[in-house]
């Protein structure tokens, strides 16, 4: 990691389920299918670095015809 690289802001799941306002489950399904990159911590902590979680997220552009 150099200088410019921010730290690890590590939160657990029902975090950032409050944080996007949906179930850990969803949170869990999210993790699975690579839309969120987690970190396990031994045989059962997960972790989200909420730095990676928010540059993963991915800006709405609707169309005319969506808006």
């Amino acid at each position: 990691m150099n200088d410019a690289d921010p730290q690890p802001n590590w939160a657990s799941i029902q975090t950032v389920a409050d944080y996007l306002a949906v179930s850990d489950d969803t949170v869990r399904r999210m993790i699975a299918r690579g839309d969120i990159p987690a970190r396990r911590f031994g045989p059962r902590l997960i972790r989200i670095d909420m730095n990676l979680l928010d540059a993963a997220s991915e800006p709405v552009v609707l169309t005319e015809d969506q808006a």
